[in-house]
């Protein structure tokens, strides 16, 4: 790993947790190893900046078997373990576990500096299965270590290319290229059961020019000059009209090799999920003004994304001024987040005050609990037409305020952050920032003004 510097390292860390790349994207770009990268990130995750530093220890024998008994203790993986204590070798504690039931805590003593002995071409079946009446010599048990370490990244490129139950011969031939330079050719043959003949016969056969190089620079093309406004239909019918004649199949198939998918139309929260209880009657019927505080109450559901978790947000909306009366967040849409959102809302309600308040047909607003909490208190409630955003318009008019004044302006690389910078902003947005239908002044002062109009 030395041979990557930190700021490589932050660049490829920073992809993923940024720029919202998968693991995949981030490797291919830089052209590193599928699962290097992810032991960085998560070791990134752990331990901060900590983790790029590049460094040369000697592990005591009692730290060594810390690190198995929690493994053992919580049933990590290697991965986990090798991010959870920061060892920039993934096959470090496998190595210690072999050498821990191999000798007891004396195996685990570090053997003295000195370059490793050499591992045979082929691996005899004594070193892989050593006997048991002739204890194996310590060149043995160093060649049989050499041998796992190959086979293990051997599986692991295995692992990240495996996409059925049996790989094609080329595919194995990837793996044991991109290795070849690390470990001897004779020991990948026998780790990936290629024959010799098949291996040099698949290398030539990669070295064969792409015959889609041509169409993938034409697709590239014009998924940039449109701005990934287009997806493989109109692509297919642009390259169609410039004169190449292409199936859309094969359009849609290189565009996910070259990871280029349409901007337009994103994913986003529906809350809908059929008749799950008890519907209302639009009563707000978009009479989006009222007369004094606490008189209409708008409510809904947004989705966030950041650093590959989802944040929802549940505010509720004064008509009257504008004002986020209650808000509450979650990493997951359950109903307990619109339930703790209503309670902060009734809690700012004088004794007289029953404002009606108004959602869509989500489910969460069908819910005999919800209704039950508006009902004690003397609320009624209000619903959109199902499928008619316009019946809450204002409530959306929000979320869209909110979103491009913040959200997309922004980036964040946890939900926490997301999380602060959502609190600042709607204190921002109910104290601070002026509307010009009220008369220039902030929700909050609008509502607290001596003389209201």
């Amino acid at each position: 790993m030395s041979k990557y510097s930190e700021q490589f390292k932050l660049e490829a860390i920073t992809s993923c947790l940024v720029g919202g790349m998968s693991y995949r994207a981030a490797a291919d770009k830089h052209e590193i190893e599928f699962g290097m990268l992810r032991r960085w990130v998560a070791s990134y995750r752990i331990h901060g900046a900590a983790s790029l530093k590049k460094t040369h220890r000697r592990y005591h024998p009692d730290f060594k078997l810390s690190v198995l008994q929690r493994m053992w203790r919580d049933e990590f993986s290697f991965r986990e373990t090798t991010a959870l204590f920061d060892l920039r070798n993934v096959n470090q504690v496998g190595i210690w576990e072999r050498q821990y039931y191999s000798g007891g805590i004396e195996a685990l003593t570090s053997r003295k500096p000195g370059p490793p002995a050499k591992m045979s071409k082929k691996p005899s079946k004594s070193i892989a299965s050593p006997s048991v009446t002739e204890p194996p010599s310590r060149e043995q048990l160093l060649a049989e270590v050499e041998y796992l370490r190959m086979e293990n990244a051997y599986l692991k490129k295995l692992e990240a290319l495996i996409q059925a139950d049996e790989l094609a011969a080329r595919q194995k031939a990837q793996i044991v290229l991109a290795l070849r330079r690390h470990y001897p050719l004779d020991g990948l043959l026998q780790a990936s059961g290629l024959a010799r003949s098949t291996f040099y016969y698949q290398q030539k056969a990669l070295q064969v020019v792409d015959k889609y190089a041509l169409l993938k620079t034409q697709i590239t093309s014009v998924f940039e000059q449109h701005k990934g406004r287009y997806g493989y239909r109109c692509i297919t019918a642009a390259i169609s009209h410039a004169g190449t004649v292409v199936n859309h199949k094969t359009i849609q198939r290189l565009m996910g090799q070259l990871q280029l998918k349409s901007l337009v139309r994103p994913k986003r929260y529906r809350s809908y999920k059929g008749p799950v209880g008890r519907t209302a009657p639009n009563v707000l019927a978009r009479e989006f003004e009222a007369e004094q505080p606490n008189q209409k109450w708008v409510t809904d559901i947004t989705e966030f994304k950041v650093a590959g978790v989802k944040l929802y947000l549940s505010p509720v909306l004064d008509l009257y001024n504008g004002e986020i009366v209650a808000y509450q967040m979650e990493v997951a849409p359950r109903f307990s987040m619109v339930s703790d959102m209503l309670k902060k809302a009734l809690h700012r309600l004088k004794k007289h005050e029953r404002p009606m308040l108004h959602s869509d047909q989500g489910w969460h607003y069908q819910m005999a609990a919800y209704r039950r909490q508006l009902e004690e208190r003397g609320l009624s409630q209000s619903k959109s037409r199902r499928g008619n955003c316009y019946d809450n318009a204002t409530m959306e008019s929000f979320f869209g305020t909110l979103k491009s004044e913040f959200y997309y302006l922004n980036r964040f690389t946890s939900v926490d952050q997301l999380k602060a910078g959502l609190d600042d902003y709607i204190h921002y947005y109910n104290h601070e920032r002026i509307k010009l239908k009220l008369k220039g002044l902030s929700p909050v002062q609008y509502r607290t003004q001596p003389t209201r109009p």
